[in-house]
């Protein structure tokens, strides 16, 4: 009896550090009611490597955006379909990307080849598969305004109605607090990584760090560019993209799904800092502590109590990251299980410099 009560506080003590990490998944609220903005000091660059499905939903949403950006560069990136095409009859200028260097990956050269031929103050890199909520571009714009400019990352909602999809579910959720951008301190606490599909930063601030060359080798570049931009003093703000940004990944079905989790996440856990790191597997291993107990452990009823507590928090954060569906969380085992199968792939390939296909290009999993 002794023991198990102590287990049980364990694991709830376990539980509350998941409030540590995500307690405050912030939205872009200031552009309800901030002041008027203008989009003629932005230039909006989306690298494109074989998109034509994804970019006609994201050009479509910046024209029916109640401000205009000053330009959209489509950097299309050596596509085998009809990126180029879709972007031009859309009304993007696009630049075809030179032959690939050495050293440098397909995102991070078609980025900064897009700053190099941008002329807007603001520098927006926005991700092929996202797309506007309406009025989500001068909400973001008055967010980054009254924020102070700087550095601001979102990260956009996760549309996921697909079965597979739903599995995302843990990464979401790690992504975020490995940032450390989402914790009970919120702003207090400088972030120690930037989210990936979305980056708007001042022009200066971009050029004073070296841009995308200073992590032109990297898969997850935010999370190592804003070490550079935190040393080079440069303000840095993460936000919810909920009711402001949304994007799908993975809908071709579990093998883009592995492949896409697997390229980068062992290089994310490296980049975390050691505290939040620690937080975080305290957390899921509070997770996986409440169904064991419930399985193998006795007094069912204070064990089910526990793992309703672990449903409930899981189905809160994920309504704040996704359209997860709200049954996912009752059965978050199995989701779990399924990041800590991926996660573990990511280090084992990253370890072994494995390379895994990413959009035709073989690329090392670290």
């Amino acid at each position: 009896m002794g023991i198990e009560t102590n287990l049980s506080f364990i694991t709830l003590a376990l539980w509350c550090t998941g409030w540590v990490v995500l307690g405050r998944v912030r939205r872009c609220t200031r552009g309800r009611t901030g002041q008027p903005v203008s989009g003629t000091r932005l230039s909006l660059i989306i690298p494109a490597r074989n998109e034509e499905k994804n970019l006609p939903r994201l050009l479509e949403s910046l024209k029916d955006q109640s401000i205009q950006p000053l330009e959209i560069i489509v950097v299309d990136d050596a596509s085998h379909d009809g990126t180029a095409e879709v972007a031009k009859r859309l009304g993007a200028r696009v630049i075809s990307s030179k032959p690939l260097p050495e050293g440098w990956r397909g995102k991070t050269w078609a980025c900064h080849q897009g700053a190099q031929a941008a002329t807007g103050e603001w520098l927006l890199f926005l991700d092929a598969d996202t797309w506007f909520e309406p009025d989500g571009l001068r909400r973001v714009l008055t967010e980054y305004a009254a924020a102070g400019r700087g550095a601001l990352s979102l990260a956009p909602y996760h549309v996921v109605p697909g079965f597979h999809e739903q599995f995302s579910a843990f990464f979401n959720l790690v992504m975020l607090a490995g940032t450390g951008a989402f914790t009970l301190l919120g702003d207090r606490l400088t972030p120690r990584g930037l989210l990936g599909q979305f980056l708007l930063i001042e022009r200066p601030a971009y050029h004073r760090v070296g841009g995308h060359e200073v992590v032109k080798g990297r898969i997850l570049e935010n999370f190592w560019l804003a070490e550079q931009l935190r040393s080079a003093g440069v303000p840095l703000r993460c936000r919810s993209g909920r009711g402001v940004l949304a994007f799908r990944m993975y809908a071709q079905g579990w093998a883009e799904l592995v492949e896409g989790w697997t390229k980068g996440f062992a290089s994310g856990a490296g980049q975390t800092p050691r505290p939040i790191l620690m937080l975080v597997i305290a957390w899921t291993t509070g997770l996986v502590c409440a169904p064991l107990g419930l399985c193998f452990a006795g007094h069912r009823l204070l064990w089910l109590l526990l793992y309703a507590l672990c449903a409930l928090q899981v189905a809160w954060l994920l309504r704040r990251v996704g359209s997860f569906r709200w049954g996912l969380a009752l059965l978050y085992p199995a989701p779990l299980l399924f990041f800590f199968g991926l996660f573990t792939r990511s280090l084992w390939r990253a370890g072994r410099r494995q390379e895994v296909t990413w959009k035709g290009r073989q690329i090392r999993a670290s």
